[in-house]
């Protein structure tokens, strides 16, 4: 009997899911019964949605992935694998035969995502053995100009927002007068719906901070910062860990691989402030002050840490380094679009079917990331538009789905690539609950240093609140377009220059909704409560008195096995008859 491998994924997902339980019921199978099974840990492979998953593989017998298991089906898994019999009903990816998400993988392109959910995280030999830091190797051989030159030749562009061209910007720390440079990875990842930071980091640190070492080379740096919000604790151990080995291994410190190079690394713990992910008010945050914006210029690159030439990439900018170190620019610019090339990491969320972390190459429309890769909309109910960006982007409409994913084609419709989130919606979605919904988040999260920032956004969102609650005038949609304006344009930083794009992309794609709230105090969606009417239809309604019985005012009146009546004068729309009833004999308008 051949022995296997059975690995299971313990990122935060995962546990979140129970994979704990599984774990343990794993070794306890396998002890009680001496099973040649080997146990390992990985992190999320990227699906999510089907944690806890367990994968499968041994000589002779085809790898396989097993999705959503439970601690009571170990033992069959176990026997039936060893045995050739396996007949588990979820297996979500077959080396050798069909299964369910085999076309999800296959429409992917995994740079980024490379080792994450197939190797140890916490592991140096697991990354060394897929190649791990000779790509750093091959990089102290060359000269810092030639990693610059082919960080440009690749055509990567910052993966955090904006999409500026990363070898540009090495090149202008490189370029900085002084001896004393700083790299910096934002990790600062605070978007509704986005967790590509926390699963790279989970899943993959070595690969940041061998990109990190090799830019620290490229740019004559010899000290950084990892920026990680301290609500990500397994990222944060995952990093600590990797570092103390990468030290151990002389891959970071005093003289890495014996070149006299130095190159020292630490984590500052960021406490969760949305603005402290725009470059400059990070830089105030790990420098011990206030995380608040400053004016540029100065640039990072001439005046950053400490008055000190610095360089800051978002993590998925520094884990694509070392892959376009060893297989060079040329290979890299075989996936994604002339102007937008290798592959982009997005966090699926919201209303679709396969929620989690994928990642696809550059130029795939929105239709096939959501349909292809997505699953679909969940439910199979009709998609209404998708939010890009977070609370900085916009919301793209149906109409729009044949956009091509890539930065000139996102910005057109409005939105913004952004770090990756990408909040899917359906026919049951409010747009205009959705802008207040994102204005709410970013005005909480303003830091309060712009007037327009602190209180145009506070206006803004006191007129979404009053459109949502049937107490909107027409002429409100013109003063959150002259609102929007003022806030673009006396904003400091990139939070209140971007904080009106989900008012105005909505207003673009979606006027007939706010129309509808403002004039019929109506909510197409029947997803705003103070819009919303419960009725109770004669015909279906039997007397079964549950929904009286589960109302929580007592506004619903009526005898048994006779037809009921809902007081509107005090109804509070909270919904309990209507999800209650079991015969659908209540109407949402």
């Amino acid at each position: 009997m051949s022995k296997i491998i059975a690995r299971l994924g313990l990122g935060s997902c995962g546990i979140a899911a129970g994979a704990e339980d599984v774990w343990v019921e794993l070794k306890k199978v396998i002890n009680d019964n001496s099973m040649p099974v080997t146990m390992e840990k990985t992190a999320c492979i990227g699906m999510c949605f089907e944690e806890p998953v367990l994968e499968l593989s041994g000589e002779g017998k085809p790898k396989v992935m097993l999705g959503k298991v439970e601690s009571k089906d170990i033992k069959g898994i176990l026997d039936g694998y060893l045995n050739d019999k396996l007949e588990y009903g979820n297996i979500i990816l077959h080396e050798h035969e069909e299964a369910v998400h085999n076309e999800l993988i296959a429409n992917q392109q995994r740079i980024v995502l490379r080792n994450c959910g197939v190797i140890d995280p916490e592991s140096l030999e697991d990354y060394e053995a897929t190649g791990g830091y000779q790509a750093l190797r091959k990089a102290l051989s060359m000269k810092p100009t030639d990693i610059i030159d082919m960080v440009k030749e690749s055509g990567l562009r910052g993966r955090g927002g904006a999409g500026f061209s990363t070898g540009m910007k090495w090149q202008f720390a490189h370029n900085a007068a002084g001896h004393k440079k700083y790299v910096v990875c934002n990790a600062d990842e605070g978007d509704p719906g986005a967790f590509m930071d926390r699963s790279t980091l989970e899943g993959d640190p070595h690969a940041i901070i061998e990109g990190m070492i090799i830019g620290a080379y490229a740019m004559g740096a010899d000290e950084g910062y990892l920026y990680v919000r301290a609500e990500y604790p397994m990222a944060i151990k995952h990093l600590r860990k990797a570092i103390a080995d990468a030290e151990a291994k002389e891959y970071l410190g005093q003289n890495i691989m014996a070149t006299g190079f130095k190159f020292e690394l630490h984590i500052k713990e960021g406490a969760g402030a949305f603005v402290c992910g725009e470059e400059t008010a990070l830089m105030q945050s790990i420098e011990g002050k206030r995380g608040m914006p400053t004016i540029r210029p100065p640039f990072p690159a001439e005046a950053g840490l400490w008055g000190k030439p610095t360089n800051i990439n978002n993590v998925e900018s520094w884990a694509n380094i070392p892959w376009i170190i060893t297989h060079g620019a040329a290979e890299f610019r075989k996936f994604g679009t002339e102007k937008s090339p290798g592959t982009k990491v997005f966090a699926l969320a919201g209303k679709i079917k396969n929620s989690g972390l994928i990642e696809v190459p550059m130029g795939m429309t929105l239709h096939d990331v959501i349909y292809k890769v997505g699953g679909g909309i969940k439910d199979d109910k009709k998609f209404k538009g998708v939010q890009l960006g977070g609370p900085s982007g916009g919301c793209v409409p149906a109409s729009l789905l044949d956009t091509t994913v890539d930065y000139d084609s996102i910005n057109k419709t409005g939105a913004i690539m952004g770090s990756g989130g990408m909040v899917v919606m359906d026919e049951e979605t409010c747009m205009v609950d959705i802008a207040r919904f994102f204005l709410n988040f970013t005005q909480n999260e303003s830091c309060g240093k712009c007037t327009f920032c602190r209180i145009g956004t506070r206006r803004m969102l006191e007129i979404l609140t009053r459109i949502t609650q049937g107490k909107g005038v027409m002429e409100d949609i013109e003063k959150l377009e002259q609102l929007a304006v003022q806030i673009i344009k006396s904003s400091l930083c990139g939070l209140g220059q971007t904080a009106p794009n989900p008012v105005l992309t909505t207003l673009r794609y979606f006027k007939d909704e706010y129309i509808a709230h403002i004039v019929d105090k109506k909510c197409p969606a029947h997803s705003c409560e103070a819009l919303v009417t419960y009725e109770i239809v004669p015909d279906k309604c039997v007397g079964c008195t549950l929904c009286a019985r589960k109302c929580p005012v007592n506004c619903i009146s009526g005898t048994v096995k006779q037809v009921h009546t809902i007081d509107q004068s005090k109804c509070i729309k909270c919904g309990a008859c209507y999800t209650s009833c079991k015969f659908n004999a209540i109407t949402k308008d």
